[in-house]
């Protein structure tokens, strides 16, 4: 009887006309929460529910950061539940869970498809912002951040604490902790000191039963899935445990631009040839983009050392970027988030901890890995693609080697090591809702384009950087054929294990989205 009253609510909740009587369904839920026995931390003001039309859409764009899903579905989305306490948490999980009702679990909403906060079936979305502490032990080199802190709250309490402290992770400041870890985070550290996952040695996780479970309780395999394999998958990831790692007190970085008719193509040729060959403390970030109707190539480098030894090697490995001493800055770690989000000089780090209220632009991604040098007629192919957006569109071409060849592709979900040369990101943003279906009919095209000179059998991809079209399931399903075509470009052979992983601890597949992880065992 039970299970029937839950279909027929779901059922009701997705029909227009019997809009009236979901109020019984979502009824149902909100006095689960409410009735939850945690009398000192009370979860009634941080249920949002869409009665209240002005705080309910308000709450929805505050971490939507694609416009692209900047309109909630009343018809699905059934309640926000901000979350202030780990009995939040675990009353959201369990009250959903006993309703038949999905959850998404949302921290900084930078997923690129939206599946943190967007679902056609029935659901809540579970915001993590509030919970952000963060503490730093300089003396063992290890920090605690809550899944709902920034990666610019992380690094500014860091550098608070230590000017030689450093965390590898990424360069968008308003990225959350909890989802830019779970998924295998990376920033321009990872030549020396690999990933974000490749650091952390504890976690907090509440699971499908509501049990709040710390690395010793959850056993290593589950503790081994979240460290790259997405914690949505399995579980509501409440915190990490990291390890920090040490950086100069000054920094170099520097950034030079070539254009094609200044030998770009050239210098980003032989960039190809030795960016994951130079020494590890040397990150050089090639970014492709259409410049006053050509393209140009802005190479973008961070050095852990001084600017004279930068250009020497500079000079020696890639002499035809032309690199002056007069194009380097030398700056803290700190100080280089800022220059990577090209803020302007003298711009002060507080803004590391602004969040935006709204989504700013609609944007499309895509990745690829790529093994072996792109040969300048293929270069050539893709310049024309991308001359004909009719919008803004660039490429990061991101160098491997260093670290990431010496760590095994399964010590961590993230299998994306040894025999990368570098990996791709493609990107495009507009501003005019009207030109959304253009602009992805674009993206596919340079895609396709590309499809020759990247990685191959799976076609590999990077799960922080979310492409519904490699594949995806239904919100409500997780078919195992269609999972098991995404999750080979994600994971590659670590799927198999992630999927036992879930089986053992997600066995009803509460915990899922549109890429989500399958129980090994779903039929």
């Amino acid at each position: 009887m039970k299970e029937a009253l839950s279909v027929l609510c779901l059922v009701l909740l997705v029909s227009v006309s019997e809009a009236a009587v979901t109020k019984p369904c979502l009824g149902k839920f909100l006095s689960c929460l409410r009735s939850w026995p945690s009398p000192e931390n009370p979860i009634t003001d941080d249920i949002i529910t869409a009665d209240n039309t002005t705080t309910f859409l308000s709450s929805y764009l505050s971490y939507t950061k694609n416009k692209r899903f900047t309109s909630p579905n009343n018809q699905t989305l059934m309640a926000i539940v901000t979350a202030k306490n780990v009995s939040h948490i675990q009353a959201t999980v369990v009250c959903a869970k006993s309703n038949g009702i999905q959850i998404r679990i949302r921290s900084g909403g930078h997923d690129y498809e939206g599946l943190s906060y967007i679902s056609s079936v029935p659901f809540v979305i579970l915001d993590m912002f509030n919970l952000r502490s963060i503490t730093v032990d300089v003396s063992s080199k290890k920090a605690w951040v809550q899944a709902g802190a920034t990666l610019g709250e992380l690094y500014t309490k860091i550098s608070d604490a230590s000017k030689t402290l450093a965390f590898p992770a990424g360069v968008c400041s308003t990225v959350g902790v909890g989802g830019h870890i779970s998924g295998g985070g990376y920033g321009n550290l990872m030549r020396k000191y690999g990933i974000t996952v490749d650091h952390v040695v504890d976690a907090q996780l509440v699971d499908v039963n509501g049990k709040l479970l710390n690395r010793a309780t959850m056993g290593e395999d589950l503790f081994w899935a979240i460290r790259g394999g997405g914690g949505g998958s399995f579980g509501v990831i409440l915190s990490w445990t990291i390890n920090l790692v040490e950086v100069p007190e000054i920094l170099t970085v520097f950034k030079v631009n070539k254009t094609l008719e200044q030998g770009g193509s050239d210098v980003l040729y032989k960039w190809q040839l030795v960016s994951s060959k130079l020494p590890e403390s040397l990150f050089i970030r090639a970014m492709p983009q259409v410049v006053n109707r050509t393209i140009a190539v802005l190479f973008y480098a961070q050095f852990l050392g001084r600017a004279n030894e930068l250009v020497s090697i500079m000079n020696q490995s890639l002499p035809e970027l032309g690199l002056k001493r007069q194009d380097c800055l030398e700056m803290s770690w700190l100080n280089t988030i800022l220059f990577w989000e090209d803020l302007p000089l003298g711009t002060p780090t507080s803004i590391l901890l602004d969040r935006p209220s709204k989504p700013e632009k609609f944007f499309k991604s895509k990745s690829d890995y790529v093994k072996k040098p792109i040969p300048k007629e293929g270069m050539n192919k893709l310049w024309k693609a991308m001359l004909n957006f009719n919008n803004n569109v660039y490429m990061q071409w991101n160098p491997y080697g260093g670290v990431m060849d010496k760590i095994p592709a399964t010590a961590t979900p993230f299998p994306h090591r040894k025999g990368n040369l570098f990996k791709i990101q493609y990107y495009t943003s507009w501003l005019d809702a009207n030109a959304t279906m253009g602009s992805l009919d674009m993206m596919k095209k340079l895609y396709e384009v590309a499809e020759p000179y990247v990685s191959s059998n799976p076609r590999e991809a990077f799960l922080n950087y979310r492409d519904i079209d490699i594949g995806s399931n239904p919100s409500g399903e997780t078919k195992v054929d269609e999972a098991e075509i995404y999750g080979s470009k994600y994971f590659l052979g670590n799927l198999k294990r992630l999927m036992e992983v879930k089986a053992k601890y997600d066995p009803e597949n509460f915990f899922k989205n549109e890429q989500s992880i399958p129980p090994a065992r779903v039929k």
